[in-house]
């Protein structure tokens, strides 16, 4: 929300400057982003008159000019077709920035010839968009006279709105609230009711009163529209508006002077005496959705859930209300007869459509927000006033259909709340004080009951007048009191699982994994792809269109990250993320969950594989259950069973038992990497750290003494020929539990397929670690254990390979 400071002077009495505007505003806790004074950055720029205008030597398009400017007479280049002598313009000197160029000037020769300084054009100075040449002004200036006086430039507040303070959006509003905070007494000018000589020739009927249910115009005949006068045009340029011509002009002006939104409609456009308000239709034989053209240009395609103003006994889109007028009956020059609009819109309603069709305009940021439901028929009586002094014309009656909603209704106030919620110390005349200038209504006696005005629906207790009763006085005015001392806390403040997270967070850090922080959202059809997009789960109101369903994994969102990674030069990611899931609407549903990802896409080499890629990732995971405390000895590796997102022949879960899935991890399946526009491979890991048991110890936390052993290790290889189908992992389990006492660790080297070893079958090489601990064992109790290796592979159905 943007407006200048003269434009804050017409509602407040205040001889207060910018900054102190500024100052007052932030106090009051309205958020102030930037004050732009344009008398600075034109400072350097002056009136000057051309005095002659020659043909550049060495270059058909440039004038040498001779030009008095203020600091004498300079000769200047100038390019610009319109330089003529007599003609009153603008001087740049050198070393002056130009705004509109971003460029400091220098004296430098152009085709030969020095120019001292610049001649400007409106783009230059940024007072226009573009321009065909340099200013030409009034030849009643004076040399030397400053550009910011000629142009009437001046300073630009520019705020953040709140949602929740649509009357802010308005500079009547503003100054209501500077005004209770003692900055000036509040001057809005009054609106005075313009009476109608004729019944308005156009009616109005609500088809959909849930989307507006009130709906106020007036006719007005023999109006002559034209450009806007230069104070009205200086007005809306200020504030970044582009004037278009004297009837669209004032309800723009009164949209930010007033905050109450209007619309203009060209009736010798209109077809039909009467206006329909409804919603969106669709065609019964087509099936079709209507579509409108708007007044931007576009065409949007509308449909039930938005509101529709319509001619033609209901049949013609001619705009959608609270968001943008259609172009069919859009005002012109040419214009003669005008209808004025002024409603009241559902704000979720508009809220919605904006969305949907991603318009902003005005009128829909403020009706979205909530605009002053008293205020139609003021607002359709002052844009009659200035109709009829810049336009002329005869106004009809005033015709009002539906009804507005009602006002709020009061409720009990105890000022005593005041000093218990902020601890300020203020009287009931002065709380009272405060909030009378806000516009509430105030009832003292033995009990207090306080109305909140129309433009102040957010205001719904007690609460809410204390928070405005200690913004206008001041939060700098609120005490400083010092929290009590606790004490220290008596025990960490991290809970199991709080350590759990934190740990694994830091394990994957030093693994080389990057955190990623996804939003908890994703698409429908996305969700669709890992089991989910179930209804129950899909948003009513989300936040973007691709979010608006609960994931159900954290896979999808580490996709894209990877795969955006990729497409901008980065394709060898590994990301993680710790965060929640959702299988279903239930209080149970929700899942806390550990996933990585690895894009294996390193620059090519001949060492290295997918295969080895596979196994690191596995060996990570392994590792991250160890940590959290997973039982890793007990787990069972089950292959063939993970869900179809997964690769079918390069994917496992890890399980303690059938019905405690602890992690599933492989290659993700290439059709869901295509359907997101990833490249495969990717591999990737969940681990769901609900299923993760907690470690049962207890008691001190003390490392243990370490156990070295004092004898030197041996090894010994075996290889077995097995079932092609059955896991390595579970022969690797079968031979380390031989002799637990002195099998230290098992290790796969080599696994072979191909001649000597039957079809169907694989000969796995492993290689026995054994570490003695009392004594060096002998050559029979080497053997002995061997046999024992021999005994567990065979129980597994491997056979010793000769």
């Amino acid at each position: 929300m943007k407006f200048t400071l003269s434009w804050l002077k017409d509602h407040l009495d205040t001889d207060a400057e910018v900054a102190a505007v500024a100052d007052a505003m932030t106090m009051a806790g309205l958020e102030v982003e930037e004050v732009h004074d344009p008398i600075a950055s034109l400072a350097p720029f002056t009136v000057a008159k051309i005095v002659s205008a020659e043909r550049h030597p060495n270059a058909d398009r440039l004038q040498v000019c001779q030009v008095d400017t203020v600091d004498g007479r300079k000769e200047i280049v100038c390019g610009a077709p319109n330089a003529r002598a007599g003609l009153t313009t603008i001087y740049a000197p050198i070393g002056a920035y130009v705004p509109g160029l971003g460029v400091t000037l220098v004296e430098k020769p152009v085709r030969g010839v020095v120019s001292h300084g610049m001649l400007c054009s409106a783009s230059e100075l940024e007072l226009a968009d573009e321009s065909d040449g340099i200013l030409e002004l009034s030849d009643d200036l004076a040399v030397g006279e400053p550009a910011a006086g000629v142009f009437g430039a001046e300073p630009v507040i520019d705020f953040e709105v709140t949602p929740n303070r649509p009357d802010w959006l308005g500079v009547a509003g503003i100054a209501r609230d500077l005004a209770a905070a003692g900055l000036g007494q509040l001057k809005t000018p009054s609106i005075a009711p313009v009476a109608g000589s004729f019944a308005s020739p156009i009616t109005v009927r609500l088809d959909a009163p849930e989307m507006c249910p009130v709906f106020a115009g007036r006719f007005i005949r023999g109006v002559q529209n034209g450009p806007s006068p230069e104070w009205l045009q200086q007005r809306l340029t200020a504030i970044g508006l582009r004037p278009i011509n004297r009837l669209v002009d004032i309800t723009n002006l009164i949209t930010y002077d007033r905050a109450r939104p209007l619309h203009v409609y060209d009736a010798a456009k209109l077809v039909g005496g009467e206006i329909v308000v409804r919603g969106g239709q669709v065609s019964k034989d087509t099936g079709e959705h209507e579509h409108l053209i708007a007044l931007d240009g576009k065409t949007y395609t509308v449909d039930p859930t938005m509101c529709v103003i319509s001619d033609a006994a209901g049949e013609r889109p001619i705009g959608l209300g609270g968001v943008m007028g259609g172009e069919s009956t859009g005002c012109s020059e040419e214009t003669v007869d005008v209808f004025l609009e002024s409603a009241w819109f559902d704000p979720i309603l508009i809220a919605q459509t904006g969305r949907a069709l991603t318009i902003n305009s005005d009128a829909q940021y403020r009706f979205a927000r909530g605009v002053d439901t008293d205020s139609l028929v003021p607002g359709i009586e002052l844009a009659t006033r200035m109709i009829l002094d810049l336009c002329g014309g005869e106004p009809s009656e005033v015709i009002v259909s539906g009804q507005a909603p009602a006002a709020p209704v009061g409720f009990a106030f105890d000022p005593a709340r005041v000093g218990a919620l902020t601890g300020l110390s203020l009287s009931d005349d002065r709380i009272a004080e405060i909030l009378t200038r806000l516009g509430f209504a105030v009832e003292r006696g033995a009990s207090w009951t306080v109305t909140p005005p129309t433009w102040r629906r957010d205001v719904e207790g007690p609460a809410d007048l204390v928070e405005e009763v200690a913004r206008i006085q001041g939060f700098d005015d609120l005490p400083a009191t010092p929290l009590p001392d606790l004490g220290a806390p008596s025990q960490g403040v991290l809970n199991p699982r709080q350590a759990r997270v934190r740990a694994a967070r830091r394990a994957l850090a030093a693994l080389g994994y990057a955190e990623a922080v996804t939003w908890s959202f994703t698409k429908q059809s996305t969700a669709a792809l890992f089991g989910g997009g179930d209804e129950r789960l899909v948003l009513e109101n989300p936040i973007a269109a691709d979010l608006d369903c609960m994931r159900p994994s954290a896979l999808p969102n580490l996709i894209q990250a990877a795969a955006r990674n990729a497409h901008r030069g980065h394709a060898d990611a590994a990301l993680f993320e710790i965060g929640p899931i959702y299988l279903d609407d239930s209080p149970t549903g929700q899942r806390t969950v550990i996933a990585g990802l690895v894009a294996p896409k390193s620059a090519r080499h001949w060492g290295g594989s997918a295969e080895d890629a596979l196994f690191n990732l596995k060996g990570d995971l392994m590792a991250l259950l160890d940590l959290l405390g997973a039982p890793t000895a007990s787990l069972q590796l089950a292959q063939g069973q993970n869900r179809d997102w997964w690769h079918p022949g390069r994917s496992a879960r890890l399980q303690l038992g059938p019905k405690n899935v602890m992690a599933e991890f492989g290659a993700l399946h290439p059709r869901v990497l295509k359907a997101l526009d990833a490249d495969a491979p990717m591999l990737a890991f969940e681990i769901v750290l609900d299923a993760v048991p907690e470690p049962r110890g207890k008691g001190s936390k003390a490392r243990p003494a370490a156990n070295l052993a004092a004898l030197m290790p041996l090894t010994r290889d075996f290889a077995f020929v097995m079932d092609d189908g059955k896991a390595v992992g579970d022969l690797v389990r079968a031979v380390a539990g031989a002799d637990k006492a002195l099998i230290a660790d098992v290790r796969v080297f080599d696994v072979y397929r191909g001649a000597g070893v039957p079809e169907g079958h694989k000969s796995v090489a492993l290689e026995v670690v054994v570490q003695p601990r009392e004594a060096t064992l002998t050559e029979a109790e080497i053997e002995a254990l061997s046999a024992k290796v021999v005994t567990a592979g065979t129980k597994l159905g491997a056979t010793l390979r000769a």
